[in-house]
């Protein structure tokens, strides 16, 4: 900036003394010629960084994907110095850091990816995940509403909000919760289960066996391996048809 001015304080002066235009004019198309050169060059220069910025990010989720987080953490870090309101990087890069169960640290990395797009159901889906592993159900509860608020046929966030509920005890809120997850996906094996989960945690074994059953004839081997352990059962363990299904 300052060396624009006194170019232009230079030019003024040379019309003042000679009365020139014409050197006004070309000192003036001069300017707007290094002008163009400047905003090309510039151009030029942020369409490579987004590239590399692209590059890395491809990089990073394949990292991802092996569950090579730490090195995935390090290249999302690349990405967000090139491109730090890339929400999706940030989100990314939370969720490496919650599969290290490093869930605060995965929470402020939601958190920026919430301040730079709030509209980002992921962000707030994957912070409540984060809230519920560190057992801050009412927050996590929150978040989900945020991501449902957004994006109404999210099924995995009816099923969490209604492990959310479950672990706070709303149970009749929770069995809602998980209809509408199987009325959006019929074949969520999961809500069948955690709805069998709930029943149990009220003693009412007829739909507890129900849902489990639903469950078990979607994936056979999972849930009765799973219900055998699952301290949810206890009040209906000791039931023969509890039993007899789990075997």
């Amino acid at each position: 900036m300052v060396s624009w001015r006194c170019f232009v304080a230079s030019s003024f002066i040379a019309f003042l003394t000679f009365g020139c235009n014409y050197e006004v004019n070309s000192s003036t198309e001069n300017t707007k010629q290094v002008v163009q050169k400047i905003n090309v060059t510039q151009l030029l220069t942020e369409a490579k960084a987004s590239q590399k910025a692209q590059d890395l990010f491809h990089q990073a989720d394949q990292l991802l994907d092996k569950q090579r987080y730490q090195d995935a953490i390090n290249a999302y870090d690349k990405v967000i110095a090139i491109q730090p309101e890339s929400a999706a990087a940030w989100i990314n890069r939370g969720n490496a850091l919650a599969s290290l169960q490093k869930n605060n640290e995965a929470l402020e990395s939601y958190n920026k990816a919430i301040a730079i797009q709030p509209d980002k159901d992921e962000a707030w889906y994957n912070q409540g995940n984060a809230l519920a592993s560190l057992q801050k159900y009412n927050e996590a509860l929150e978040s989900y509403n945020k991501a449902i608020a957004i994006k109404p046929d999210k099924y995995a966030a009816w099923i969490n909000r209604g492990i959310a509920l479950t672990k706070l005890q709303r149970y009749k809120e929770a069995l809602i919760s998980y209809d509408r997850a199987i009325a959006i996906k019929p074949n969520k094996d999961e809500a069948y289960y955690n709805k069998a989960c709930t029943y149990a945690l009220q003693s009412n074994i007829e739909l507890a066996l129900e849902n489990l059953h639903k469950a078990i004839h979607m994936v056979p081997g999972k849930y009765q391996k799973l219900a055998k352990t699952d301290p949810d059962f206890n009040k209906v363990r000791s039931d023969k048809r509890f039993q007899e299904l789990i075997k």
